[in-house]
Order: structure tokens, then C-alpha cells, then sequence
């Protein structure tokens, strides 16, 4: 499955956008340095009934939009 087909199944399920969502976790604090992923996916699975991949999708937007900081990187 594509990352589009993620985003459009998610908008087919909950009719919104990746932008809906980002203004919704705005709204509840759910974005800035501090927020942490899974802190995010457990609001879209409670309150919009999302997957876990679906949900992790929607992270993927907010880090795209810079919203939340990128994913720390590996070391060895």
C-alpha cells in the first residue's frame, strides 16, 4: 500500500485531512518538541478509531509539516 493510499483510506474512514487532523492535534497540545509519537497515535486511535499504520501515517504528515520534530536517527 502507498503512503497516498493510506492517507486517502484514512480520509474515506473519518472525512478528514492530514491538515484536519494537524488542526485538531494543534487545538489539544498534541504537537510541539515535547509530544511524543505514541502519545499522538493513541489520540487517533481513541478518538478517530484509526489503525496503528493509519495512525502512524497521520505522524508522518506532522513531521512533514514540521510540526513535530524528526524521528531521532539511529546510531551504532
Amino acid at each position: 500500500m502507498t503512503f497516498q493510499a493510506y492517507i486517502d483510506n484514512i480520509h474515506t474512514k473519518t472525512g478528514k485531512t492530514p491538515e484536519d487532523f494537524l488542526k485538531a492535534a494543534k487545538a489539544k497540545g498534541m504537537v510541539g518538541p515535547d509530544v511524543k509519537v505514541m502519545e499522538i497515535v493513541k489520540w487517533l486511535k481513541g478518538e478517530y478509531g484509526l489503525g496503528h499504520g493509519h495512525a502512524m501515517a497521520i505522524v508522518l504528515t506532522f513531521r512533514n509539516a514540521g510540526a513535530i520534530p524528526p524521528a531521532p536517527s539511529k546510531k551504532k
